[in-house]
């Protein structure tokens, strides 16, 4: 028998998990508790377990790859939360024109390393 799957969902930590559940809330993710100290985010079929944990040296080695469907509408979208006024330590990049495609970059408050992007045609 081969694996198959029906997803696959990290688990990040973060420094200040009542800042980090509404900064996620408000980036537009749903917000599923499973206990006092774990939530699951998740967008339409994808998603991830924020946990109520802090490593310095993991949580700012922790990226995750976001594909979407139009990159520049993302972006408009999000600079319109201002999130980055809104939260310490969040940063929002501009487009990076990339060879494989093109992305753009958002620190969470704990300094998760979010790229959204879009893959050039395969």
């Amino acid at each position: 028998m081969k694996v198959s799957g029906k997803s696959i969902r990290t688990f990040i930590g973060s420094k200040n998990y009542t800042i980090s559940r509404k900064f996620y809330s408000e980036l537009g993710f749903k917000e599923f508790v499973t206990s006092d100290k774990m939530s699951y985010f998740y967008l339409d079929r994808f998603g991830f377990y924020l946990q109520d944990y802090y490593v310095k040296d993991w949580v700012e080695n922790s990226m995750i790859f976001l594909e979407v469907n139009n990159l520049e509408s993302t972006l408009k979208h999000i600079q319109s939360l201002k999130l980055t006024e809104k939260y310490k330590n969040v940063r929002l990049s501009e487009i990076v024109r990339n060879e494989w495609g093109n992305e753009f970059f958002l620190h969470d408050p704990s300094g998760i390393l979010w790229h959204f992007g879009i893959f050039k045609d395969r």
